[in-house]
């Protein structure tokens, strides 16, 4: 079944609202097997609305769409699809009841605005989808070979309608298949060099079928495939995982719902090892996120941000000399931070960075994006030398993530 979305609201298109209906149903779609191939936005006019809804319907065997069933004359959904399909509109006394009975209970004895009995209204050979949570009822029509679901524009009404009405009439109409996913994260690594990695099995797998994503510095890669269940899926996907984690164990940190942080977290606390933070450029960026994890008491002792190089002397006993000589950006410093917050700590490890995160401040020898990572445990010190380009919130976000990998790594 190939399925195609209509966000109707001139809201979305002025940029008022973020569209978070869509993507909540295309997923939903994509668990029960059926295919999205297009999502379109419409504003509140019947001309433009109903030119989307007959392109869609030429091209889509479900369409669903969201918004425009409220009462006001902008509200336009119902006569959209009453002119496309050609089926009438009629008034449904039951819901009429059902609005008029929600007003009384909520206002006492303040009646139904007049405009509200619009939504009682419904085209021809509907089935009214009711509305728990609010006034506005939705529907599904099927005519000949094509479904139309219209929704409410409110995210909560849409999510309980959908999940609770429209998605059992939809499993009658689907082959019973459903979309089984499971995602693999990687750091380290940019998609480019994944993808060529994994070359061969992206360019021969059908079902399950593979898709790289790049996002803040990691990489993800989502398995899919049709199965008649989650067993069946993961019986499916097994041989082609296996093989992509042999390929891939130097890059992949986790599955799905996984954090890096968590997965960091969990490795310290079974591991039993404590750890001590010093950031200069990051701000606090690091602990920011290891912290984040629920339990991260349990591993991490102190963290301190040591912009100044006042800061890195007192707080960490970085030697003047070394400033002087080397700068602040420098492999010697950034060693000298990680060795003295585990001193002062006390902790199994000390992770340290300082750079220059821009827009300012950089040289021909030292240019913005320039930084130093060290790791400090009993046995030795890491440092590792990173230059990146972009925004100064991306240098350090890209200067955290590379620190958390520098500890991951160095915590197998």
């Amino acid at each position: 079944m190939r399925a195609e979305l209509i966000m109707v609201g001139t809201e979305l298109l002025l940029g008022e609202i973020v569209d978070t209906n869509a993507i909540y149903l295309a997923g939903e779609l994509a668990d029960l097997g059926i295919d999205v191939f297009y999502k379109s936005t419409v504003g509140d006019n019947f001309k433009r609305a109903c030119g989307v809804l007959t392109t869609a319907l030429s091209r889509s065997d479900l369409v669903i769409m969201s918004g425009g069933l409220g009462p006001t004359d902008d509200d336009l959904t119902r006569e959209v699809v009453a002119e496309v399909l050609q089926c009438p509109l009629q008034e449904n006394s039951e819901v009429l009841r059902d609005i008029e009975d929600w007003f009384t209970e909520r206002y006492g004895q303040l009646s139904m605005p007049p405009h509200n009995r619009r939504q009682a209204l419904f085209p021809q050979g509907s089935q009214v989808l009711a509305n728990s949570v609010g006034t506005a009822p939705g529907f599904f029509l099927a005519k000949e070979d094509k479904v139309v679901i219209a929704l409410p524009g409110v995210s909560l009404e849409l999510k309980t309608m959908f999940s609770t009405q429209a998605v059992p009439l939809l499993l009658k109409q689907s082959s019973g298949e459903r979309l089984v996913t499971k995602n693999l994260h990687f750091v380290g690594i940019g998609e480019s060099g994944l993808e060529e990695i994994l070359a061969d099995i992206l360019q021969t797998q059908t079902n399950p079928s593979l898709a790289l994503y790049a996002s803040g510095g990691t990489v993800r890669v989502r398995m899919a495939v049709k199965a008649s269940s989650q067993a069946e899926g993961f019986q499916l996907m097994a041989p082609v995982e296996e093989e992509i984690r042999r390929r891939t164990k130097e890059y992949l940190y986790g599955t799905d719902g996984q954090s890096f942080e968590a997965v960091i977290a969990e490795r310290l606390l079974t591991k039993k090892l404590t750890l001590a933070l010093a950031e200069s450029c990051t701000g606090g960026l690091i602990g920011h996120r290891l912290t984040n994890v629920p339990g991260s008491s349990g591993f991490l002792e102190r963290g301190f941000v040591v912009y100044s190089n006042r800061a890195k002397v007192e707080e960490l006993g970085v030697a003047t000399a070394t400033l002087d000589m080397f700068g602040a950006v420098s492999a010697e410093t950034a060693q000298e931070m990680a060795e003295g917050v585990r001193s002062k700590a006390g902790t199994d490890l000390g992770l340290a960075v300082t750079g220059i995160a821009g827009p300012g401040g950089g040289t021909e020898s030292k240019p913005v994006g320039l930084v130093y990572i060290s790791l400090s445990s009993a046995g030795d010190t890491i440092v590792q030398r990173h230059l990146w380009k972009g925004t100064r919130e991306q240098v350090k976000h890209r200067a955290a993530l590379m620190a958390l990998r520098l500890l991951w790594q160095a915590t197998r």
